[in-house]
């Protein structure tokens, strides 16, 4: 039978590597840097610390599975109820990519000329790139994305996931769509989407 133990505790072991670290650096620095004992000694204090909390705190642990008591297998974990206060909004709940089939794409720009896209906040030249790639050229295409369209963006751009959430582009393109690029423009200098 395994015994619980606090996995988010300080490791010991780290803090006796950083103990002996801090001896170390006070014995180099008296034997060869000829050191005095009092700087010496602070120096090998902070090394101890130092190198200490570097390996002996719990930076990123995960708890593992809880363990039934006198049975030595991990416990069927419990779904604890969810409120509707609790739930998340909808635009920031992810979707699996192959739920939806994501918004209209394209495969060159209508016309044979693009929007500039980078007119949206949060689009630069390398995210434009990557938009027009996954079939993205116009406006009026961000600006006709469902919550489950976004989601389905979110999830594909590589290395970008969720800007298209975090930066408001639906709400920037439905702005230059309805009321034009100069008005769009104007609130921008605001954050007014």
């Amino acid at each position: 039978m395994r015994s619980a133990e606090n996995v988010n505790a300080p490791w010991l072991g780290g803090w006796i590597i950083g103990a002996a670290a801090g001896l170390v650096a006070f014995g180099a620095l008296i034997v060869v840097g000829k050191f005095d004992y009092s700087p010496a000694a602070a120096i090998g204090i902070v090394v101890a610390l130092l190198v200490g909390a570097i390996l002996g705190l719990p930076w990123g642990t995960k708890s593992p599975a809880p363990v039934a008591r006198g049975m030595g297998a991990p416990a069927e974990p419990v779904a604890a109820p969810v409120t509707a206060a609790a739930a998340a909004p909808a635009a920031f709940v992810s979707m699996p990519a192959e739920a939806h089939a994501g918004p209209e794409r394209l495969s060159a720009p209508r016309g044979g000329k693009a929007d500039d896209l980078k007119e949206i906040e949060g689009i630069g030249p390398a995210m434009e790139k990557l938009v027009n790639e996954l079939g993205f050229y116009h406006f009026a295409q961000i600006a006709s994305w469902s919550e489950a369209d976004v989601a389905w963006v979110d999830a594909n751009l590589k290395g970008f996931k969720g800007r298209v959430t975090r930066d408001k582009w639906v709400a920037q393109a439905k702005i230059i769509v309805n009321e034009g690029l100069e008005a769009f423009r104007e609130r921008a200098k605001t954050n007014n989407y």
